[in-house]
């Protein structure tokens, strides 16, 4: 059976650990070309290796809040594919928690660097490229969090960082619409990533309490939600939000 983005180049940030490496797999498993993207280079190789149909694929170096190496990686992406990717998924994010009176302006400055700054950039960069080249049929899909929406102890530079990447994709989506890119937000909640080993267990413990599922996510969950934004299956879905959170 054909997979449901057959054909599709489609590129990951984030891609070489949790929702980034999984939606990488789901993504080539259903038949797509998939780039990923990271600032460890070794993992995106790793990432591009271990997938389905190995030579479609490709491992490239970005920190997305240096325009300098997205603009090589999308080179790259051309260079191989003789197209820009017409699927774009910004997974890459990062925390520095501390409570608001304790935070450094530097950790603050860095999280909204990445998850905003740099969604801005991928987006910018590849949305461009698409429209540049009459390339329509494109889809933007961006990873924000649940923190985002309600606030979270702890994170204040991450949730408001977040809550931008939502706004931001609502806004991308009413100025690429003519251009037939589309672009939605997905709001994972408590998922199963190196971003949440950390956690104390009394505190995963408390949170669980709070998800009427009754325990955290799966990083498969989010990237099959991802999957289905990124095809043609979700051809009428524009500036969604689309929360993945077992019901918080």
């Amino acid at each position: 059976m054909a997979g449901i983005v057959l054909g599709k180049v489609a590129f990951v940030t984030g891609a070489a650990s949790g929702i980034g490496k999984a939606t990488c797999q789901i993504l080539a498993r259903e038949g797509a070309k998939v780039i990923a993207a990271d600032r460890n280079l070794i993992g995106a190789k790793e990432t591009a290796a271990s997938l389905k149909n190995q030579n479609d694929h490709l491992g490239v170096l970005v920190n997305v809040n240096e325009k300098e190496t997205i603009q090589d990686a999308l080179e790259k992406t051309v260079e191989k594919y003789r197209e820009p990717p017409s699927v774009i998924v910004n997974c890459a994010g990062i925390t520095r928690d501390n409570f608001l009176l304790k935070l450094s302006e530097a950790d603050f400055n860095e999280v909204i660097d990445v998850n905003l700054k740099g969604t801005f950039l991928i987006i910018q960069t590849f949305a461009n490229a698409l429209v540049d080249r009459g390339i329509r049929n494109g889809s933007i899909v961006n990873i924000s969090s649940i923190v985002g929406k309600y606030g979270n102890l702890g994170q204040c530079n991450y949730a408001a960082s977040k809550a931008g990447v939502e706004l931001l994709t609502k806004t991308a989506s009413k100025e690429f619409g003519k251009f037939g890119i589309r672009c939605n937000t997905v709001l994972p909640g408590f998922i199963k990533t190196p971003m949440t080993e950390i956690i104390p267990d009394k505190v995963k413990s408390k949170v669980i309490s709070t998800i009427s599922i009754g325990r955290f996510g799966n990083v498969e969950e989010v990237a099959e939600v991802i999957c289905f934004l990124s095809s043609d299956k979700s051809s009428f879905i524009n500036g969604a939000s689309i929360e993945v959170t077992g019901g918080m």
